[in-house]
């Protein structure tokens, strides 16, 4: 289980937010949870004000929009079968997820 893998959501809202990617740092790997972002469909999402902050991605043929307000705390257990990795875009990925903890300007 690897930062940045992209996991099948299996909760109550799998219609919406099909994918997670965990984004935990490996210094945690032995903790039972794991801190993840959901992606959500691209047509259940509004207009994207930051593109930096919401990122675009395609995991198996569906457009999924990064949303990190809606962050979480999964246990292993509960995440779906692995379906990609989102490693590639780790840097844009962390950026975003500083522009929502610590950049906050107002």
């Amino acid at each position: 289980m690897a930062q940045f893998d992209v996991y099948r959501n299996t909760g109550r809202q799998q219609e919406n937010i099909p994918f997670v990617v965990v984004v935990q740092s490996a210094l945690f790997d032995e903790y039972r949870r794991r801190v993840a972002v959901p992606l959500v469909r691209r047509d259940r999402v509004g207009p994207i004000a930051d593109p930096a902050f919401n990122l675009a991605f395609t995991v198996e043929g569906t457009e999924a929009i990064l949303h990190p307000l809606e962050i979480v705390s999964v246990p292993i257990d509960q995440l779906g079968e692995r379906v990609d990795s989102l490693a590639a875009s780790g840097d844009a990925i962390v950026q975003a997820l500083d522009q929502l903890l610590s950049r906050a300007w107002g």
